[in-house]
């Protein structure tokens, strides 16, 4: 296999690299001064200057939607392979993607409805998204069940004439927190009679629809991650055209694994970008401080970690890479056990890397100085989100168990 980038990528990543040298490192501080500054003043729940003022820039540069391969709605858009790379140097800085409009959950949301969606539902919704007008977000688990076993979701959307009526709580509906957040892609059950993987359907919701009630935001490790958020959010009889629905009835698990194989590499592209990251100030700070008479980069087991780190990286990098260019040449179907690998390997790689670079900074570790602590808070969650580690070994366990039945005679 041959992962060389091309001179179209590497143009590409030189372009990306000298923008975040000139804009997204220098505003790292800025940021968190104007989170701050909204949260003082009451209301950490708007649009941030530092982020909408760079996005004019990134998007005359070409920088803007390369993440969306094959869409004559945004030509500008990169295979994974080629995308893998870019989408690395994004995760090096949690707010980053976004400038670009390369960010979760609205990528996810863009390829469901560039995929799965009607012309029409291009038109409203799909064109906005990709023109950076409106944010979105994805309501698929819940408080109450489970979710990691989609069957036993519960929200109801049945239909009465020519409407849905959708009655449920989601919850972990990242990017319900922004106020420019318009679509909601819930996700529930249309005939709970059918078979278990034909009960849901999706459906597009405005998110200004009667009888949408965000109840409140849920921290991730304390962090609320305003002004996007992660939401909890009740649906009563909440009513939308039937010509909402996304591909038909009873394809809701259809969509959701075709819009979950590339978020999972997305996460894992920018996780790869996360770690080198952590290593980067890992060892910058071993270099530059003082225990016991010598460096700290001068004791032998920092040697062992850095060591163990960069091998690390690297292993979850060509994995990633072979995912993406499976997703690129093969599909998501055939890929899918690559793509369930770089989800369990590429959360637990940066958490012990990040935990190893916050080790070395010690208090500083865990301040608001350095970005280790939010990484490591982003990080961990995604050992949950989109699936958790144990469905993914679970997927694994079975492919491989297949590729070496044994068959048994009478």
């Amino acid at each position: 296999m041959d992962f060389s980038y091309t001179p179209k990528v590497e143009a590409l990543r030189a372009e990306l690299t000298r923008f975040f040298d000139q804009y997204i490192y220098p505003n790292e501080a800025a940021y968190l001064q104007e989170i701050q500054r909204n949260r003082d003043t009451g209301n950490a729940w708007i649009p941030t200057a530092v982020i909408e003022q760079l996005k004019p820039r990134a998007r005359e540069l070409g920088l803007w939607n390369l993440f969306l391969p094959r869409s004559p709605r945004a030509p500008e858009g990169l295979s994974n392979l080629e995308y893998a790379p870019l989408c690395e140097i994004m995760g090096r800085v949690t707010w980053a993607s976004e400038v670009f409009n390369c960010s979760a959950p609205d990528t996810g949301n863009m390829e469901t409805i560039e995929r799965y969606g009607t012309e029409a539902q291009k038109d409203r919704w799909l064109e906005p998204l990709l023109a950076g007008e409106i944010r979105s977000a994805f309501l698929m688990t819940e408080p109450a069940v489970a979710s990691s076993d989609a069957t036993n979701i519960q929200c109801s959307i049945r239909r009465d004439g020519d409407e849905y009526v959708i009655n449920g709580r989601k919850w972990f509906a990242s990017g319900a927190g922004d106020p420019r957040c318009a679509l909601y892609i819930v996700m529930g059950k249309t005939d709970p009679d059918a078979a278990s993987h034909q009960q849901q359907s999706m459906v597009l919701v405005p998110a200004e629809s009667k009888g949408i009630e965000v109840l409140r935001p849920l921290s991730v490790f304390g962090y609320d991650d305003a002004p996007h958020g992660h939401m909890e959010i009740e649906l009563r009889d909440v009513r939308v055209p039937v010509s909402n629905l996304l591909l038909g009835e009873g394809r809701g698990f259809e969509i959701a694994q075709g819009r979950l194989g590339p978020g999972r590499i997305h996460h894992c592209m920018r996780i790869i970008g996360a770690a080198e990251r952590a290593l980067e100030l890992l060892c910058q700070r071993v270099q530059t401080r003082v225990a016991f008479g010598k460096r700290i980069a001068d004791h032998s087991i920092w040697h062992e970690r850095i060591a163990d780190s960069r091998c690390m990286i690297e292993q979850a990098r060509l994995l990633t890479l072979k995912a993406a260019s499976m997703m690129d040449t093969v599909g998501n179907k055939v890929a899918r056990a690559e793509i369930a690998m770089i989800k369990v390997v590429a959360p637990s790689m940066a958490c012990q890397i990040l935990d190893w670079a916050i080790q070395a900074h010690g208090g500083a570790g865990v301040s608001q100085d350095f970005p280790l602590a939010s990484l490591y808070a982003g990080i961990r969650t995604l050992r949950l989100a989109d699936g958790p580690d144990e469905v993914h070994r679970a997927t694994i366990a079975k492919l491989e168990l297949a590729r070496h039945t044994i068959r048994t005679t009478a």
